[in-house]
């Protein structure tokens, strides 16, 4: 999957993705969406700050800062964020719950091989992706590259085949969690310097010189950069949008073992005692944690 061979070089197997920090301009709006829309669950506001998830699992959380401008359409910053449900039934429960409340925000879809994954933007212009995975054992490798495609997906006949009358009226049904995270950065080696050399993870395929794909423990991704509308974009200042990528170690001792490995290639971090904080090329802040 990359050429790195040493274990103790990357993120453990079953690391997973944590929270995404949006700071937003309008919180009522974007909480309405996340929850009325996409259908998570407010588990927490106060404040400026609402947390949304399904159940006690959060997967986005939205801080207020109306004071932020919006980051202009070449900067780096996020791509989209995808979001992961645990079936068919309850992933076209979602779809179809956003395009009923926010008709106007889908921009796609596609059967990648792997997945089967539909498009929004939110309120703000943030990418949002809703995507449900294919079996690992249906899954193809071939000379060390995971095979992905973007085919087209009927969104209506999804809806007809997995659709019921049970999810429309409710449509919170099953997990929903942070599947990866998806950013526009500036350039593709410098990214994968820092996502795969000195972060761990590992390279699952490539599209080309414009986009990386990296995993922990073989998944088809949980992250991803490409240049497609931010090529030479350099440091993000403050903006609307991403604020930070959470990424969930399974244990103390990986989180410490990572900021070892950070420090020891030259980059700064910051570490309160629970998390371990440090920022890519392009001011995307990652943070990282262990699991509870």
């Amino acid at each position: 999957m990359s050429t790195m061979t040493n274990a103790a070089d990357l993120l453990a197997p079953d690391t997973t993705m944590g929270a995404v920090t949006l700071r937003v301009g309008n919180l009522d709006r974007m909480v309405a969406y996340y929850r009325d829309a996409v259908a998570l669950d407010v588990i927490s506001q106060q404040g400026d700050i609402a947390v949304l998830g399904r159940g006690c699992v959060p997967a986005m959380v939205l801080q207020h800062a109306p004071e932020l401008k919006s980051p202009g359409s070449r900067e780096a910053g996020l791509f989209h964020t995808a979001i992961l449900f645990d079936t068919e039934e309850a992933l076209a429960a979602s779809v179809y719950s956003v395009a009923q409340r926010f008709p106007n925000c889908f921009t796609g879809s596609s059967d990648h091989l792997v997945s089967k994954a539909f498009y929004f933007t939110d309120p703000e212009n943030n990418g949002v992706e809703l995507y449900w995975d294919r079996d690992r054992s249906t899954w193809s490798w071939t000379h060390g590259q995971l095979e992905m495609s973007t085919l087209y997906l009927d969104p209506n006949a999804f809806l007809q085949e997995h659709l019921t009358q049970a999810v429309v009226d409710e449509p919170r049904i099953g997990a929903a969690s942070i599947g990866h995270v998806h950013l526009s950065v500036g350039d593709v080696p410098q990214a994968r310097d820092f996502y795969v050399d000195k972060l761990g993870f590992e390279v699952t395929t490539t599209y080309g010189p414009s986009a990386l794909f990296v995993s922990a423990g073989g998944y088809h991704h949980h992250m991803a950069m490409n240049v497609w509308n931010s090529a030479g974009a350099g440091r993000r200042q403050p903006t609307l949008g991403l604020g930070q990528v959470e990424i969930v170690l399974p244990d103390a001792d990986g989180v410490a073992a990572t900021e070892e490995r950070l420090r020891h290639h030259g980059l700064q971090t910051a570490n309160d005692g629970a998390t371990v904080t440090v920022s890519d090329p392009w001011n995307n802040t990652i943070l990282l944690r262990a699991g509870v």
